[in-house]
């Protein structure tokens, strides 16, 4: 008899392959070991028919029962189960520990088909001749809305236009601990515990003392409100009893 295509699917392993119908189902388990990774003493094979079938591929005697025996049809999907406890088993998906090749960055520089030499060719980023005007352009754009809203030192404000996150501000300059950051970063210590930090971001301090209370955030300009915003008072509209 002729080969038969069939698909050989495990819970690591799809393929299609060529299965010879002499062969033994021992012969078998052996073959399919490179593909699925399972020891043939550790598999259950199924053949699921185009009627939805499944049946299994065992026998009493395996290395003498020949796979003529069983409804070989082309295409038909060849299922391998490992029965080994899931702890036993080798996890594939995991490169825990799996050595890991890190190109050396002067190999790397001398490459003509990497992304370093197409940003080289494009001129982009820091291969841009006119970089550092770009940066000045937008630090003196983030000065000039500073400037315009009036923000300083000391100020009351609300940020993000949210009246619930009313506070003083604390700091106004650069920040270098945030990755990739230019120009003026707002400083502000809110009235309510709601901030990200308590004054301080990646162990420098800008304002204050260490305190358990996030009350201090981050932000650009462009999300603070300078304005007569005093404390708000949760009790002033209470009723008297």
């Amino acid at each position: 008899m002729a080969d038969v295509p069939l698909y050989v699917t495990s819970d690591y392993a799809s393929a299609e392959r060529r299965i010879t119908p002499s062969w033994s189902i021992s012969q078998l388990k052996a073959k399919l070991e490179p593909v699925t990774g399972i020891p043939p003493s550790c598999q259950r094979i199924f053949l699921k028919t185009p009627a939805n079938e499944k049946i299994p591929v065992e026998a009493t005697d395996e290395d003498s029962t020949r796979l003529l025996n069983f409804p070989l049809s082309p295409y038909a999907e060849l299922q391998v189960v490992d029965t080994r406890p899931a702890g036993a088993r080798p996890n594939f998906s995991s490169t825990e520990g799996v050595e890991k090749y890190v190109m050396p960055e002067e190999e790397y520089e001398k490459k003509t088909d990497s992304v370093l030499a197409w940003k080289k060719a494009q001129k982009l980023g820091r291969f841009d001749p006119n970089a550092p005007s770009h940066e000045q352009a937008k630090i003196a754009a983030i000065a000039r809305e500073v400037e315009t809203r009036g923000i300083a030192v000391g100020k009351r404000c609300r940020v993000g236009g949210d009246d619930t996150r009313r506070g003083e501000i604390m700091y106004v300059g650069e920040v270098k601990e945030i990755p990739g950051s230019l120009g003026a970063w707002i400083g502000v210590q809110l009235d309510e515990p709601v901030g990200k930090n308590d004054g301080s971001v990646g162990g420098t301090r800008y304002w204050g003392e260490e305190s358990e209370l996030k009350r201090g955030v981050f932000v650009r300009a462009e999300r603070v409100e300078v304005g007569d915003f005093p404390v708000l008072d949760d009790l002033e509209d209470m009723e008297e009893i």
